[in-house]
């Protein structure tokens, strides 16, 4: 028996080689189980020197630091491309040859300036290309920074308030609260607070937050399916838990997309345009062998000095080293004049106005490659949440009840963001809001724990996205116009900021809070107890509309009327809420209650009887009895207004859109339906497919090969980096964007990563070679329009200089071949000017033509 009366387990330790291969899969396991498995209970902790044996096997909870490569490795890196190396070996020759010749009529320098100005060029461009590889591994750096650096720890009876985070071991119990950061992945043993529920959009791509439970799930499921683990670089956003650590450092779900990160940055491909330049490299490599061959065959009778006879028969010859260095010396300019010199310059110079221009469009660019890459893109991964959406939760349609029992009212709610302003609410009552509409109203002001604040000109919501979204429906909706303050206007809106959320502060001024009945997920609601002005204590309640109606026995209508609730009457709601589930919108329902006996007298006096019944969650669901209906709202992550259009324009530029996200399936086909991605009435069944399907195909690429775009829901991030894997394999330039931890291991491995700069994490944007100052899609859109232009730019200033060192190389080939080396200069210089037509005039401000 170990201290305080718990069973106490010695298991033997699995040995070092097998732990980081054989994961216990504690969310398959009940509780009890998983506290045999580690030696452990939940009241003690480990032992002392249990965990010296877990640090033993399992090392320090903390990722692994991978040593780049060296500085000596990117400068050779640098000259890996087939052209710089030719330019190179001939700046090489040419200035051995400088120094062997030493300098005609006296002017020993300039022999040098040729090959020491290739060589300045060479060097520049190796330095820009040594910086841009100095950043690869900041990604990395930036996960560390997510993980939580304490946490609170029982080990030997004893709780251990402020443990540095890295000495976490499997088995660990560690108490979880609200705001703290999840400091391993872990399996939740004991809720404290009747709920649980934890911030995990950045690993898993979900728009709301997560209720956790301590029940086991399948062994197979998915992240999103874990509800009873807790991630690392999570956070918990309500309720606190007693937790046990399951795996820790590299183990984690973190620690996996670190790894993956890190094997994405060791598999970086070149560019498109340096892929065509180095098959060209190679094209003009060979060449030049074979001319400079020829240029050596043809004037091989030069090398020699023949003596001859009185008869004029040869008798003997003399070998020249000074006419075969002099053709050695053409076959050298031959072959510099076969190369632009100048081609790196101008291509760092075309990607360095690129950067510019797109950053005046909010297209951040962190690499100059990718400049030149966009204007190939020829697929867009994209996130859904953050990217294509606001991620910001709004209320789309609000249903209160009509005149009979069979009757509802559909309003439209306009707006995106959490300003008040945005938007307005379509077919509002002329005279204003009815008894009905006030209930909702009020339920949906005080029995709401969320703020919504203005920093920096955005609005912000803290607490759950969907209550933030409540209060800003409230301000839209307004007050009665017999209210004491008046701040109800025509449009139904407070004014200015100066008002901002006054329409909440007046209801909770009429009716004061005096307890809270927390949400859990047995009820699926949330109540609250208000005192009125008049002194009467009433119920308000919030939550799932299936759940309110069985625990509901009458309905209000519209003039405040209360009528019984019978089963015609259910059945009407309940169609009404599945065409708004239909829609992909997220439904809450609103309802009260006036006969409080047991609170009629208690105001939050803890003395009082009442107050008895609130200390246990078991009793909530007898409380929030008999209740009465109002109303229900819709709402979404709703997508940016500007997508539409954007991904329009991306099908008439012949650019596939490919949804990857890690949201539930029936919301994103909801979303790609409106904002483009799929026609309205258009059969999905081939093309829609969550991130296990996928993986679970026999022919993927496939999969690809159907017409126009495609979804993927439910999907982790070793999806979204296998789907991107795929579709470059195909053939396809691929650009990702994304927000989260979760999209960082895709984002490093495609062509083109493209991070949200407002509500990307760190990683995001450290993994990315463009970051999106405004978080907008259609930035994206006008960026791949500028890169066109780029590459077209490019493209046209290397055909001038090609065609102006085919005519030097054939006006010297031809004076090497005729044997007239100084009389045939001036020829060469007319050459040059016939076959290139001069440079290319207006190149460079060529405009995207989309």
């Amino acid at each position: 028996m170990g201290k305080g009366g718990q069973d106490y387990v010695k298991r033997e330790l699995p040995s070092p080689r097998a732990s980081s291969n054989e994961t216990f899969p504690a969310w398959g396991k009940e509780v009890r189980e998983c506290e045999k498995h580690y030696g452990v209970n939940k009241i003690s902790g480990l032992k002392s020197w249990d965990v010296e044996k877990q640090r033993q096997i399992y090392g320090f909870n903390e990722l692994d630091k991978h040593e780049g490569p060296s500085l000596w490795n990117l400068i050779l890196e640098q000259f890996n491309d087939t052209l710089v190396r030719i330019l190179l070996a001939a700046a090489i020759i040419s200035f051995v040859l400088a120094w062997y010749d030493g300098g005609e009529g006296g002017d020993e320098f300039t022999p040098f300036v040729e090959p020491l100005v290739i060589f300045l060029i060479l060097i520049v461009n190796a330095l820009v290309g040594v910086w841009q590889e100095n950043n690869a591994g900041k990604a990395l750096e930036a996960l560390k920074e997510i993980q939580s650096e304490q946490a609170t720890v029982i080990r030997d009876n004893k709780r251990i308030p402020h443990l540095p985070a890295k000495e976490l071991v499997p088995g660990d119990i560690v108490h979880l609260k609200v705001g703290d950061k999840v400091p391993a992945d872990m399996r939740v043993v004991e809720l404290i607070s009747s709920t649980l529920r934890v911030e995990q959009g950045s690993l898993t791509g979900e728009s709301e937050a997560v209720n956790k439970t301590t029940k086991k799930v399948a062994e197979d499921a998915d992240i999103q399916g874990k509800k009873c683990m807790l991630f690392a670089g999570t956070t918990v956003v309500n309720g606190s838990c007693i937790s046990m650590v399951t795996q820790t450092g590299m183990e984690t779900e973190m620690g996996k997309v670190h790894t993956q990160i890190h094997v994405a940055a060791q598999n970086e491909e070149d560019s498109p345009l340096k892929k065509k330049l180095n098959e060209f490299g190679e094209v003009l490599t060979k060449i030049i062998g074979v001319i400079c061959a020829l240029v050596w065959i043809i004037n091989l009778k030069y090398f020699f000095t023949w003596e001859y006879d009185h008869n004029g028969w040869p008798t003997n010859f003399n070998f020249s080293f000074e006419k075969c260095m002099y053709y050695f010396e053409i076959a050298v300019a031959l072959a510099v004049a076969a190369i632009p010199e100048g081609l790196p310059a101008v291509i760092t110079t075309c990607l360095a106005l690129g950067t510019r221009k797109m950053a005046q469009k909010n297209a951040l660019v962190r690499k100059l490659r990718s400049v030149e890459t966009l204007g190939c893109t020829t697929v867009i991964c994209s996130d859904k949440t953050g990217t294509l959406t606001t991620n910001q939760m709004a209320v789309a349609k609000l249903v209160a009840m009509g005149d009979t029992v069979e009757s509802f009212r559909g309003f439209k709610v306009d707006g995106t963001t959490y300003n008040p302003l945005d938007g307005k609410i379509h077919d509002w009552p002329s005279g204003g809001m009815d008894a009905n509409l006030q209930m909702i109203a009020k339920v949906a002001a005080i029995c709401n724990d969320a703020s919504v604040s203005e920093s920096e000109h955005k609005y912000v919501a803290s607490g759950m996205p969907t209550e933030a979204a409540l209060k800003v429906l409230v301000e839209k909706m307004g007050l009665p116009e017999d209210t004491d303050d008046q701040i109800c206007f025509s449009d139904q809106m407070c004014p200015s900021p100066s008002d901002f959320l006054r329409c909440c502060r007046q209801w909770s001024r009429t009716e004061r809070r005096i307890a809270t009945l927390e949400f859990d997920r047995d009820r699926k609601s949330m109540g609250v107890i208000v005192k009125s002005q008049s002194g009467r204590r009433s119920l308000l309640v919030k939550g799932a509309v299936e759940n309110l109606l069985e625990r509901s026995t009458s309905i209000q209508l519209l003039d405040g009327t209360v009528v019984e609730l019978d089963q015609n009457s259910r059945n009407h709601i309940l169609d009404a809420l599945r065409a708004m589930s239909t829609g992909a919108l997220r439904c809450l329902g609103f309802a009260y209650k006036d006969e409080l006996p047991e609170f009629e007298t208690y105001d939050g006096d803890e003395d009082h009887p009442a107050h008895e019944l609130l200390l246990k969650p078991s009793n909530y669901s007898s409380i929030e009895s008999e209740l009465t209906f109002v109303g229900m709202v819709g709402l979404r992550d709703p997508p940016r207004e500007e997508v539409y259009q954007a991904i329009k324009d991306c099908k008439a530029a012949g650019i596939r859109v490919v949804v990857i996200t890690g949201d539930n399936k029936n919301t994103a086909e909801a979303i790609c339906r409106e904002i483009g991605v799929f026609e309205p009435e258009e059969d999905i069944t081939f093309k829609s497919l969550t991130g296990k399907e996928f993986m679970e195909l026999q022919y993927q690429k496939a999969h690809f090969r159907q017409n126009g775009g495609l979804l993927f829901s439910r999907a982790e991030p070793i999806h979204k980096q296998e789907i991107v894997r795929l579709l470059k394999e195909d053939g396809e330039v691929v650009a990702m964007t994304g927000d989260g931890v979760n999209d960082a291991p895709a984002l490093k491995l495609a062509d083109i990563g493209i991070a949200m700069g407002i509500a990307g994490t760190e990683v995001a944007k450290e993994a990315s070679d463009m970051v999106l100052a405004d978080d907008n899609f259609s930035t994206i859109v006008a960026a791949v329009g500028e890169g066109r232009s780029i590459y077209n730019n490019m493209k046209a200033f290397i055909r001038y200089m090609i065609s102006s060192n085919i005519g030097e190389v054939a006006s010297i080939f031809l004076t090497a071949a005729l044997g007239v080396p100084e009389g045939l200069i001036p020829v060469q210089l007319l050459w040059v000017n016939l076959v290139t037509d001069g440079p290319p005039g207006n190149s460079i401000g060529i405009q995207s033509t989309r």
